[in-house]
C-alpha cells in the first residue's frame, strides 16, 4: 500500500446528504475549499482525497478516506495529524465526526519504531511470557525524594517488574528529579542485591518541548533505566526526538494523560487506535491503553483492537507493550489477563498502595493474582494460601 487509509466515523447535520458530508471531509482535507477558486489547477486532482464505501453505523456514517502519500511530508507528524485530524472537526455540515483509524503507508514511516519492544522489556526484566506487573508512586505528588525511593522499594521487594512516576509529577520543588531519580535508583540497585530481580523505574522526562532531549540526557547521567513520557500533551514529536537521540537508548514507557478529551466521546474525536499507531511509529516502548476492570470509562472490544495495533505486525516495528491503568487492584487480575491475554503490564497504584497490610504487601498481592490467573487456578482459590493476596480481596472483591 502507497497511500493512508484513514476511517471516520461521521453524523450529517440535519438535511445534508451523507455522501455531501463526506466529500466535505475529503475536500477539507486535501485540495477542496469553501468555493470555487481561479488558483485551482488540473494537475492538482491527483492529491483529491477518494472516498470509499459509506456505511450507516448506529445514528451515523462510516467511510475511509484514501490519501495520496504524495501529500504527506515524510517524518513529518504534525503535518501528517493536519490531513487526517485537521480541520475537518469543525466542519459546519457534520453535527460529530470522529477519526477511528489510520492504515500508514510504509513510505511515511521513516521512523525506527521502539527501541526495545515486548521482547527487549522482557529480557531487562528477566521475565518470558507472564504479565508484568507495575505501579505508580502514590500519592502522585507530594512525597519528599526520600520517602518516594522508600516506596519504590517496598514495592519492588514485594515484587512488582516497573515502578513508574505519575503523570503530574515531574520536577518540582517538594521532589526534585536530580534528587529523586539517584535515590529510587539506589534503592532498586538494593532490591536487585537483595533478590536478584532487576525493576525498571520510568522517570517522568515530561517537559517543553524544546528541553526534553536534555532533561532524557540528566536522567540518564545520573542512572536512570528507564524513561518517562506524557505524549498528549508533550507533543507526539517527543516521543520520537528522545527515542532517536544518540547515547539515550533507554526503554520509553509512554502515559496518555489528557486523551481522554480527545477519545471519550464515541461520535467526536480521535478514537485511541491512531494514537497508539503513532506511539508505535515514533518510538513508545510501552503505552498505556486502559482496563476492562477499573475506574476509567473502557470498551472490552475496542481496548483489544488497540493493544492489536501495538503488537500485531506493522511494517518492520518492534510491538509495544500495553499498560493496564486505572483503578485496577489484584481481584481484577484475572479478567484482565483472560480478555488481555499475557502481553501486558498491569500498573496498580491505589490497588498496590492501598493494601491493608502496606505496599510490600500489596505488590505481593498483585503478583500472586498473575500467578494465580497464569496457571488457570480462581483468585480466591489461589487466596487461600497466599494471605496477601486473600486480604487484598476482602477489601476490594473479585471484579465480574
Amino acid at each position: 500500500m502507497t497511500d493512508v487509509v484513514a476511517t471516520y466515523y461521521f453524523r450529517p447535520k440535519e438535511g445534508v446528504s451523507p455522501d455531501w458530508a463526506a466529500r466535505a471531509i475529503a475536500e477539507e482535507q486535501t485540495t477542496g475549499t469553501w468555493t470555487e477558486i481561479s488558483t485551482r489547477q488540473n494537475y492538482v486532482r491527483y492529491l483529491d482525497g477518494r472516498i470509499g464505501d459509506i456505511i450507516p453505523t448506529g445514528q451515523g456514517y462510516t467511510c475511509s478516506i484514501t490519501y495520496p502519500s504524495e501529500i504527506f511530508e515524510p517524518g513529518n507528524i504534525p503535518q501528517y495529524l493536519s490531513v487526517v485530524a485537521g480541520n475537518l472537526f469543525g466542519l459546519s455540515r457534520l453535527a460529530a465526526v470522529r477519526l477511528i483509524d489510520v492504515e500508514f503507508s510504509k513510505d511515511i514511516i521513516p521512523f525506527k519504531g521502539p527501541g526495545y519492544g515486548i521482547e527487549g522489556i522482557r529480557k531487562l526484566v528477566g521475565t518470558t511470557d507472564r504479565p508484568h506487573v507495575g505501579t505508580i508512586i502514590k500519592p502522585k505528588v507530594g512525597l519528599n525524594p526520600k520517602d518516594t525511593a522508600e516506596v519504590a522499594y517496598e514495592a519492588a521487594i514485594g515484587g512488582v517488574d516497573l515502578i513508574k512516576d505519575d503523570e503530574t509529577l515531574t520536577d518540582q520543588k517538594f521532589c526534585p528529579l536530580n534528587e529523586r531519580l539517584p535515590l529510587v535508583m539506589e534503592q532498586l540497585d538494593r532490591v536487585r542485591s537483595e533478590s536478584g530481580r532487576n525493576v525498571l523505574y520510568a522517570v517522568n522526562i515530561s517537559t517543553a518541548g524544546d528541553k526534553i532531549v536534555e532533561r532524557a540526557r540528566e536522567a540518564v547521567r545520573m542512572g536512570a533505566n528507564m524513561l518517562m513520557i506524557d505524549v498528549i500533551v508533550c507533543g507526539f514529536d517527543a516521543v520520537r526526538a528522545v527515542a532517536e537521540e544518540p547515547g539515550l537508548n533507554l526503554p520509553i514507557h509512554v502515559h496518555r494523560t489528557m486523551h481522554a478529551a480527545i477519545t471519550r466521546n464515541r461520535e467526536h474525536g480521535i478514537a485511541m487506535r491512531p494514537l497508539c499507531r503513532l506511539v508505535r511509529m515514533l518510538g513508545g516502548d510501552q503505552l498505556h491503553t486502559g482496563t476492562v476492570s477499573g475506574k476509567m470509562e473502557h470498551d472490552v472490544t475496542e481496548l483489544r483492537g488497540d493493544n492489536l495495533a501495538l503488537t500485531e505486525p506493522f511494517f518492520d516495528l518492534k510491538p509495544v507493550f500495553p499498560v493496564a491503568s486505572g483503578g485496577l487492584h489484584p481481584g481484577g487480575v484475572d479478567k484482565e489477563i483472560r480478555l488481555l491475554g499475557r502481553d501486558i503490564i498491569l500498573q496498580a497504584g491505589g490497588g498496590i498502595h492501598g493494601h491493608p497490610d502496606g505496599t510490600r504487601a500489596g505488590a505481593a498481592a498483585m503478583r500472586q493474582a498473575v500467578d494465580a490467573a497464569v496457571a488457570g487456578i480462581p483468585p480466591a482459590t489461589y487466596a487461600q494460601d497466599h494471605p496477601e493476596l486473600k486480604r487484598a480481596l476482602d477489601k476490594w472483591g473479585i471484579a465480574n
